[in-house]
């Protein structure tokens, strides 16, 4: 990963446009003034996510050093279509780091960081599936980002950061961890069927054969009109109980993924949900996605009778 300074916003992390990019200030605590924290004294930086998944990571990885607020922090919110308020620009113009998706997913976010051109990109071909935080190789890719972001903006504390580093992916992401190398290990080659391409890196971190057509996922997941085609290959694939599992996303249920939802509540092919954002809005990325991993995990279980 590169990074370049930038003027006025200080910083910020993106899978935007099509690259996974990190633009951080320059060498101390540069852009806008540090925050003053309540109490201690000390000065503090702020972080800006467009989403509460990224939040979430940044805020564990900053700990008592910057001040991390999520934009999008309501399970019900879709970040494809979100409207931003004055209030929201005005809270990324005064961030010393905005982390932010791109890739599609949150253009509203990309516009208003327009204004703050520069920074250090790690590339993704355009046109990449942009729900990055079910990749979990890229997890670690971001978490990396995010620390050597902080180490730019405030370089006294790079051994705090690594710490804190180390805590999350060795402490608190353990349960995560072991869920997917379990997953990985039992699971392998099990045909399941998903709604949208929300699921497509997870389910293929984890082996599994993705029976869905991935021309379906994505219409669903843009919007779009699903063809005729598709919808009949859908529909036979749980028909004929082709697929052992069924994983949606709970914040996107089309009328196509209600019908597929149908099929497989009445022939009894245990079922997935997802989410786009953390669910609880209270939840951390890790428990989050150890909670979902542990369902799929109960659904592969008795689809397969092991």
């Amino acid at each position: 990963m590169v990074t370049t300074p930038r003027a006025g916003l200080s910083g910020a992390l993106a899978l935007a446009g099509s690259l996974l990019a990190l633009m951080a200030g320059g060498c101390g605590r540069s852009g806008p003034a540090p925050v003053r924290s309540g109490g201690s004294g000390t000065d503090r930086f702020l972080v800006v996510a467009a989403e509460n998944f990224w939040g979430s990571l940044a805020a564990q990885l900053a700990g008592e050093k910057a001040r991390v607020r999520s934009i999008i922090v309501n399970p019900a919110t879709d970040p494809h279509g979100y409207q931003p308020s004055v209030s929201d620009a005005r809270l990324l113009a005064r961030s010393n780091m905005a982390i932010v998706n791109g890739l599609g997913y949150d253009p509203w976010a990309d516009q208003l960081l327009r204004a703050s051109p520069g920074g250090g990109r790690v590339g993704l071909a355009e046109g990449a599936n942009p729900h990055r935080w079910y990749y979990p190789g890229d997890v670690r890719r971001v978490i990396d980002a995010i620390v050597a972001g902080f180490d730019r903006l405030d370089p006294a504390d790079a051994a705090y950061f690594a710490d804190r580093r180390e805590l999350l992916l060795n402490r608190a992401m353990g349960p995560y961890n072991r869920l997917l190398a379990e997953l990985r290990s039992r699971y392998a080659g099990v045909p399941v069927g998903y709604s949208e391409s929300i699921f497509e890196g997870l389910g293929e971190y984890l082996g599994l054969r993705l029976e869905t057509p991935p021309s379906f996922a994505r219409a669903v997941a843009e919007g779009i009109d699903v063809t005729a085609q598709d919808k009949q290959t859908v529909d036979a694939q749980a028909e004929g109980r082709r697929i052992a599992v069924w994983v949606f996303n709970s914040q996107n249920v089309t009328p196509d993924v209600q019908r597929v939802n149908q099929i497989v509540g009445r022939l009894g092919i245990p079922a997935v949900t997802l989410t786009e954002t953390l669910a609880p809005a209270s939840a951390s990325f890790e428990s989050w996605q150890t909670a979902e991993l542990e369902s799929l995990l109960r659904a592969l279980g008795r689809a397969t009778g092991r």
